[in-house]
Formats: C-alpha cells, sequence, structure tokens
C-alpha cells in the first residue's frame, strides 16, 4: 500500500523520492532522539527538501539478476539548509543500482529544524540509526554485512564522513538495533565539506554548529580530526575551481587518511567546480564515475554475482 501511495504522488507532485520501491521510516512512534516533539511536516519544492517531518530513507533495489550484495547509504547535499535529494540522491542511487548496488537515500533532519534539542545532533542520529536499520536487515535484502557504504556530495559529504569517523553509537534508543553495528564499511564523497576551521564551508558550519562554534565543537565536527586506524577505505572526487567548498577539505581528509594507514583515493579534477554530478560534468570530471567504479573492484567492494 505504501508503494502504490508513493507512485500517486509522483504522479502528482513529480517529486523524484517516489520512484523508490518504499520508504523506510527511522524511528518508533515517540522514540526519536533529540526531538521536543513538535509536529512538523515534510516541506519539498524545486526538487529540494526545506524541512524533514519524518526521517527515513527511500529504497531503491537492483534487479534479483544484478543484485550483488553491495549496499550505500546516500546522504544528499545542500548546505545543511536543504537536501538537494535528485541530483545527489536519487540520480545517485539508480546509478549504484546498474551496478547491482542497493542503495538508500537519506532523508535526515536538518540542523535548522526548530524541533532539534542540538541542532548538530540531528543528522548523525540520523545516519547512524539508517546504517543500523540497513545492517539489521542485511538478511532480508540479500546484503554482506562486511560491504555496506556510506555515499555524500557537499554537506552530505560531512555528514557520510562523521559517519565513517565516529567513535561513539549516538543513536542508541534501547531497542534490539542498539548492538548492531553504526558505522559503515567505505565511503565515497563527492566535493564534501569536512572541515569546519580554517577551510570550512560558512554556511554548512553556521547552520551546524551555530553561529560561533567553540574550539571543542569545530574539533569534534571535522572529520579529518577524528581519522584513526579503523576509518573505512574511501574514494574522493573535488574539484580544483570549486570556489564553495574548498579543495583543501578533500585534501585534509586525505592525508589524514595517509598518516592511520587508511586505503584512501582521491581525485582532483581541474575543472567542475562546485557542480560535480554523475554526469555532463567538464573535461576530465566526466570519467569520475569509471574512476570510482575501478576503486570498488580493487577494494573489493564491487564484485560480480555469484552464479
Amino acid at each position: 500500500m505504501k508503494t502504490i501511495i508513493l507512485v500517486l504522488l509522483s504522479l502528482i507532485t513529480g517529486s523524484g523520492y517516489a520512484f523508490a520501491q518504499d520508504f523506510i521510516p527511522l524511528w518508533p512512534k515517540g522514540k526519536m532522539p533529540d526531538s521536543k516533539g513538535l509536529k512538523i511536516t515534510d516541506s519539498i519544492s524545486n526538487e529540494r527538501v526545506h524541512r524533514v517531518g519524518t526521517p527515513g530513507m527511500y529504497a531503491f533495489f537492483p534487479s534479483e539478476q544484478e543484485k550483488n550484495g553491495g549496499a550505500v547509504l546516500i546522504c544528499p547535499g545542500g548546505g545543511y539548509e536543504r537536501l538537494a535529494y535528485m541530483i545527489s540522491g536519487v540520480q545517485l542511487a539508480k546509478w549504484f543500482n546498474t551496478l547491482g548496488i542497493s542503495a538508500f537515500v537519506l532523508n535526515y533532519r536538518l540542523p535548522t529544524s526548530p524541533d532539534l534539542r542540538q541542532r548538530e545532533l540531528g543528522p548523525l542520529l540520523d545516519a547512524q540509526r539508517a546504517l543500523k536499520i540497513i545492517h539489521a536487515s542485511a538478511g532480508k535484502w540479500q546484503l554482506d554485512t562486511g560491504r555496506i557504504g556510506i555515499q555524500g556530495s557537499s554537506a552530505g559529504g560531512h555528514l557520510a564522513a562523521l559517519a565513517a569517523t565516529a567513535a561513539q553509537d549516538i543513536a542508541a534508543i534501547g531497542d534490539s538495533l542498539d548492538k548492531v553495528a553504526f558505522r559503515p564499511d567505505f565511503m565515497i564523497l563527492i566535493s564534501p565539506v569536512i572541515d569546519m576551521g580554517t577551510y570550512a564551508h560558512k554556511g554548512s558550519r553556521k547552520n551546524l554548529l551555530g553561529e560561533q562554534p567553540d574550539s571543542t565543537m569545530i574539533r569534534q565536527y571535522s572529520p579529518q580530526l577524528n581519522v584513526s586506524s579503523s576509518t573505512p577505505p574511501a574514494f574522493m572526487v573535488h574539484a580544483s575551481d570549486d570556489r564553495s567548498v574548498s579543495p583543501e577539505n578533500s585534501i585534509l581528509l586525505y592525508q589524514a587518511l595517509l598518516r592511520n594507514k587508511v586505503p584512501a583515493s582521491l581525485h582532483l579534477f581541474p575543472q567542475g567546480g562546485h557542480s560535480i554530478a554523475l554526469h555532463n560534468n567538464p573535461g576530465s570530471a566526466e570519467y569520475w564515475t569509471g574512476l570510482c567504479i575501478a576503486w570498488m573492484k580493487e577494494t573489493d567492494i564491487l564484485r560480480a554475482k555469484a552464479k
């Protein structure tokens, strides 16, 4: 019934999310952490989510013949002010499906929501809970629990990197998912916001941490400062001419991964600005998808389905 409703909504609103097979809420009723209990409704326009009332994820599955056990949680970008769910969500999910990888587009709470008690906690809470649900449902969805990763673009890349470097499970609510893995097995980042200090994207930092975050908060939410030897492998792309999010963000994370001997691949393209998308990129940036596929094969994330 839920799938039928989503299809009908697609015909009425043209919402890209509606092409998913299912919408999966993240939190049981009355148990959503960091919430004041306000009644918040979703607000969607111009292929952007401006307010999230029900955090969840939209599932996109490959055909049974192509499914190979890999999975990825996709965190759309939008400066922590909105979610660009089509260009950095649905389109990527469909691409992952062509590779046999199951994809889940995260509809995470924005830190600007009046319902949040601590603005900075909402997005990471939702990302960790989503990863737990995917891990817990691996058997039902035919997933390999060692190949469940995370992908993010721009501010979504910051959230993905936070989830990959988090040492603490902040999403435990006393239910059956408390003991389920809350970290991804790999990360794929496109033009990511990483640093909350010198090279921070000011809009993302303001929306996530407020007007004047202290040094402790800046360190805690700068993923490159929290990399360890247990951080999962990473694939990153960025454009040297990105005037919105400095490529220094990706460089800082890459250097931290190298110091901790974590396998990482960073590709800095001369052109692309802050608009590296699935297709129609200028120059050599158009080849990032092929490089990503090669990296996933090289790291054994992408495997041919056993016959």
